[in-house]
Formats: C-alpha cells, structure tokens, sequence
C-alpha cells in the first residue's frame, strides 16, 4: 500500500509532480519496488551470453532492436473497392518523448503510395500570378531551407469515441493518427514571391500526383504565414508514404489538408472544392447543416500510458503520461485527474512547449488497488481549453466524428486492467 507521506496534490493518489525529486538517492525504484539489491535479491550476476560474443557490424541503415518488434503501426485489411485507401496507426501507448521514429510516423492514403522517381517529379506554381513557376526536384534542394517541429493529426483522429463502444480500444486504435517530427523545407511564401501572386488571389488549390490527384484548398493568408513544402523528415528525406519527393506541411490544420506527393499549387479566387472538401472533411451538426473549412486540430491531451489493454500488476507507485496538442498554439498546462475529473492535478512538463508540437507530460500517482478513472485536460497558449465527450456532442452531435478533441477516459479495475470508458 501507498504510503501516507506522499504530497497527495488530487483525490485518488496523484502526487505532487516534485514528489519524485524529493526523494533525493533513494530514487523511485527502492519506492516502487518490492526488491532491494542485496544478497538474497535472486539476481544472478553472471555476465549473460550477449556480452560475452562479439555481434555484427555496421549496417547500411539501421534496424530496431528484435525485442523491440511490438513497436509497430496497424493498418486496416485490403479493401477491394477503396485501393491504396486505409490508414496506419502510431503505437503511442510505447512511445515516449515527442518526436515519433519516421517508420512509426501515421499515414493515411485515398489511392495507396505511388513510386515516385524524383527525377521525373515537378512542381508546377500557377493561376494567377505574375509567371508561373516549375520546380523538380533538384531545383528545390538549392534553396534556403527552414526546420519546424509539428504535429501532424489526421480529422478524422479519435473519432470512433463520439459513437460509443471501443471497450478494447487502445491509445494506438482510438487515437493512433497523430504523430510528430522535425520537417525541413522550403517556406511557401518564398515560392510564392519569386512567381508574383496577383492581388485577386485569396486562395490556393494543391494537388498531389497519387492515383486520387488527391486537391485541397488553402486561403492565401494561412499559406504565406507558416506553411512550408517538406522535403525531409527529422534528417532524412520524406519516407514515400509521407509525400516523397515533396509534400505540403501546414502546421496546426487538420492533416489531409497537408497534400502529399505534391506537384501543383495553383493561385485561385475562391476554394476549388474538391471532393475531400465537400464530401469528406466538413463537420454536419444535429439539424444536418455542416461547417465546412474547419481547418485547425483543437487543443487535445491524450494518456499514453496506463492506458487500454494495458494491466498495472501491483499497488505501488506509478508515472501517468502522455502528450498534449494544439493547432492554436503551444501547450501550457495539462491537468490530470484520477478520480473521473472530480479533481485535478497540474502534471509535469517535459522538454519544449513549441507550437503546434506534441508536448510530453508526466505526473506520479500512487496507485492502492482499487478503481479509478484517469484523464488528462490540456490548456493552450491562447487559453483553449480541452472539452468533455459531452460538452463535443452537445455542441455537435455525432452525425460528423471529425476534429473530435474530446477528454479520454481510462478506467482502473481492482485487478490493475485498464480500458476505455466513458464518464
């Protein structure tokens, strides 16, 4: 059992985040575990075989660990009538920091990834403006280039929780479609000086070269401000299922809007509307209409760990963590609550709290057996608050489960499983 020293700062166990920097040389595995280095430990102290026997050598590129082989995205079964289409997820319940490995990295696709030969790729910059422009490849890689770390969300991320049900579902399968990384690139706006954009323009419509000639629409004011064409991501250049040779980055939208592949930018007066700005991709309320256009991700907060499918197996002492979100902005608090949200408890954060990045947060909590319902609550730089699952379906309903950035739930039985809930 707990015991009762702990700077109890919420109902349910949650410490103070200082808590573990108190316990000085003690540290937390001789608080948190029932084992103590000593004689009678049962350790066996023999130097194990791998550290006995040179092993290979250098490779070419690199390989994850083979113990480490449950790192792996899902990805939905082959669909005869939708080819290329589906998505994978990120496994963010094992990952920890905030930026997420490229091969873990989510991806969405309407026509699978095409196999682009950069030499025979182009960028053409057209409509109205003063000359229009064509880019390959190598023309791009001569420019001045720029670094940003950013999240990226696919709209349609944590949707399945507005409909209910998921008990199994895990943060990977409920909430898998968000990632983060260094991309580097060309800022937009510099393209877009060197071809003269006329005053009529207001909007832009990118088109990427898959098979879907996937197009979204972009306002003029969000496209000189901070969007940038990617060329690589965190050092390397974009893997192929995130755009190789280039695609659009535009921080803090929703992420189809983020075109792969990209190989036209056309300046227009108006949105062109295409079918994933028409179709798809608008939120439909209660009484049927639809806001369309609603381009940010919302300030959002996810527990990673414990979190669905995973077991806790002892009463002791334990690290809530998670990350937490924006497309307004940076993050400035998460709060975290064991007791269903009736108190709350600031977490710690870890590292830099960018814009428009994944944020890491942590908060120790002293776990004695019995139930409980943990949830994390973001609040952004602009002072955005994240909402309950029930202030997003009073306000919207659940017709549309797109931009959902509600509150999870993760509920603790006596046993120490944990599965999704809603309260």
């Amino acid at each position: 059992m707990p015991h009762k020293i702990y700077d109890k700062v919420a109902g349910n166990g949650l410490i103070s985040r200082r808590y573990l920097l108190s316990i000085g040389a003690t540290g937390i595995g001789a608080v948190a575990s029932s084992t103590v280095l000593g004689a009678d430990a049962g350790i066996n102290f023999e130097i194990p075989s791998w550290s006995r026997t040179p092993g290979p050598g250098a490779s070419a590129y690199g390989a994850p660990s083979r113990h480490t082989q449950h790192f792996q995205r899902t990805h939905g079964a082959p669909n005869a009538t939708y080819p290329g289409g589906g998505s994978s997820r990120s496994p963010l319940q094992h990952l920890q920091g905030s930026i997420t490995p490229n091969s873990l990295h989510f991806e969405r696709h309407h026509a699978g990834i095409p196999d682009i030969d950069p030499s025979g790729h182009h960028l053409v910059i057209n409509g109205l403006v003063r000359q229009p422009l064509v880019f390959n490849y190598e023309d791009l890689l001569k420019y001045e280039m720029i670094s940003r770390v950013y999240f990226l969300e696919c709209a349609g991320n944590s949707g399945a929780l507005l409909r209910g049900g998921n008990e199994d579902g895990t943060a990977q399968s409920l909430h898998g479609l968000v990632s983060c990384a260094e991309w580097t690139g060309i800022p937009l706006s510099a393209l877009l000086d060197e071809a003269g954009v006329l005053p009529e323009a207001k909007w832009l419509a990118a088109v990427g070269a898959d098979a879907a000639s996937m197009g979204r629409s972009i306002p003029i004011d969000k496209a000189i401000d901070d969007v940038i064409i990617a060329l690589f991501q965190n050092g390397e250049p974009v893997m192929p299922g995130q755009g190789f040779p280039m695609r659009l980055f535009v921080p803090g939208w929703e992420g189809n809007i983020s075109v792969k592949w990209l190989t036209q930018i056309k300046l227009t007066r108006e949105a062109a509307q295409f079918r994933d700005e028409t179709s798809k991709y608008s939120d439909t309320l209660h009484d049927r209409s639809s806001y369309q256009f609603t381009f940010p991700m919302g300030t959002k907060s996810l527990i990673t760990s414990p979190s669905g499918q995973m077991s806790l197996d002892r009463p002791g002492i334990y690290q809530v963590t998670g990350v937490a979100w924006s497309g307004s902005g940076s993050i400035r608090r998460v709060e975290v609550s064991a007791d269903g949200g009736q108190t709350w408890a600031d977490a710690a954060i870890q590292g830099l709290q960018l814009d428009k990045a994944l944020t890491r947060f942590t908060i120790p909590w002293a776990w004695d057996g019995g139930s409980a319902v943990l949830q994390s609550r973001a609040i952004d730089s602009l002072g955005n608050v994240q909402p309950t699952r029930d202030a997003i379906l009073a306000e919207r309903g659940n017709i549309s489960t797109y931009h959902n950035h509600c509150i999870q739930s993760w509920s603790v039985n006596s046993f120490g499983e944990v599965s999704n809930v809603y309260v």
